[in-house]
C-alpha cells in the first residue's frame, strides 16, 4: 500500500504564446479545470502506475473540490480520510506557453490544514509513505517521524524547495528532488551541488538513497547498492507540468510492487517522460502498461 500525505488542488490552466514577464500582460486560450496538487498527482500517478493507493488530505467546502475528488475517485484512489476544512481547496494558476514551459502559483487553503496525526490510522508496516512539501514543514517533519515508528517507508519529494531541518533526512529511506531543488539543499548543508555530486553526498550524510531528476536527460540516484544513471526516451514535449510528480508516483509504485531501484527509475522516467507529451496534470499520467513497455526500451547512461 502507498500511503499520501499531502497537497490536494484543482488546477487552473491558459495556454498561451509566451510566458509573461514581469508586469506584462499576454493573452491566451480558454481557461480548463484539472484536477491537481503535488500530493493528488503523485497518488494519481502512482494509482495509474498499478499500485494501491490511500489519500491523506484536505478540501474546502466549495466546487473546486468536486473537480479534486473527481480525479481521486476516477484513478481508484482511497479518499475516505480526505477531511472537510473551512479554508477554501487549494488552487494553482498555472500558464504554459507552447514549448511546454510554464510558470505556476499556488494558492494553498485547505492544505496548510493537513496534519500529520491523521496518518495513525491509515499508515502500517511494510507501507510506502509520500510525502512533498506543499502542506505545512512541521507537520512533514512529523509525519516522518510517525513513519519511522510504525515501520513504513520513506519517499519525500522535496518540493516545491524548501528548507527542512537535518533530522528530517535522516529518517527517509528515498528523496527525490530536481536539480533546483538539489542546489538549495546542497547549500543549505553544505555538500557538493552537480547533481551526480549532490547524490553522492546527500547518501553519505543521511543513509537514504538521493534521487536526482534531470528532466530531458532522466534521472540518477545513489544508494547503499551503488550509482544509477538513466537516459530519457525523446519525446514530443506538450506540457511538462506533471512530469514530476508522475516520476514519483511511478517510482513509488515500482518499488511497493518489490521491482528493484534500477526498474523502479526506468519506470519513473518512462511515466515522466509520457507525461510530456499531453496536457494538464492527472489528465496526462499514464497506465501501467504503457510505462512498462517504455521502461523495457529505456537504458542507462
Amino acid at each position: 500500500m502507498i500511503v499520501v500525505l499531502g497537497s490536494i488542488n484543482v488546477d487552473l490552466v491558459v495556454r498561451v504564446r509566451e510566458l509573461a514577464r514581469p508586469g506584462e500582460t499576454v493573452a491566451g486560450d480558454d481557461l480548463r479545470l484539472f484536477p491537481g496538487g503535488k500530493g493528488a498527482n503523485q497518488a494519481v500517478a502512482a494509482a495509474r502506475a498499478g499500485a494501491k493507493v490511500r489519500m491523506v488530505g484536505a478540501l474546502g467546502k466549495d466546487g473546486f473540490a468536486e473537480v479534486a475528488m473527481r480525479g481521486l475517485a476516477d484513478a481508484g484512489i482511497d479518499s475516505a480520510s480526505i477531511r472537510v476544512s473551512e479554508r477554501p481547496t487549494g488552487v494553482a494558476l498555472i500558464a504554459v506557453d507552447q514549448r511546454g514551459q510554464n510558470y505556476i502559483t499556488v494558492a494553498p487553503g485547505a492544505n496548510f490544514t493537513v496534519e500529520a496525526k491523521w496518518l495513525a490510522s491509515n499508515l502500517s508496516s511494510g507501507d510506502h509513505l509520500g510525502l512533498q512539501l506543499e502542506i505545512p514543514l512541521p507537520e512533514i517533519e512529523t509525519a516522518i517521524q510517525k513513519a519511522v515508528s510504525l515501520g513504513a517507508r520513506i519517499c519525500l519529494n522535496a518540493a516545491p524547495a524548501k528548507e527542512l531541518r537535518d533530522a528530517a533526512y535522516s529518517g527517509l529511506d528515498y528523496l527525490v528532488v530536481n536539480e533546483t531543488e538539489a542546489e538549495m539543499i546542497a547549500g543549505r548543508f553544505s555538500l557538493a551541488s552537480s547533481p551526480a555530486d549532490f547524490a553522492i553526498a546527500a547518501h553519505r550524510r543521511w543513509g537514504l538513497t538521493a534521487i536526482v531528476t534531470l528532466g530531458a536527460d532522466g534521472a540518477l540516484a545513489t544508494s547503499e547498492a551503488g550509482s544509477h544513471r538513466i537516459k530519457a526516451p525523446a519525446v514530443k514535449v506538450v506540457d511538462t507540468t506533471a512530469a514530476g510528480d508522475s516520476f514519483v508516483g511511478a517510482f513509488l509504485a515500482a518499488m511497493d510492487a518489490g521491482r528493484g531501484l534500477s526498474r523502479a527509475l526506468r519506470e519513473g522516467v518512462a511515466a515522466g517522460s509520457l507525461a510530456c507529451t499531453r496536457e494538464g496534470a492527472q489528465s496526462s499520467m499514464p497506465g501501467a502498461a504503457e510505462i512498462r513497455q517504455l521502461a523495457d526500451r529505456i537504458g542507462s547512461a
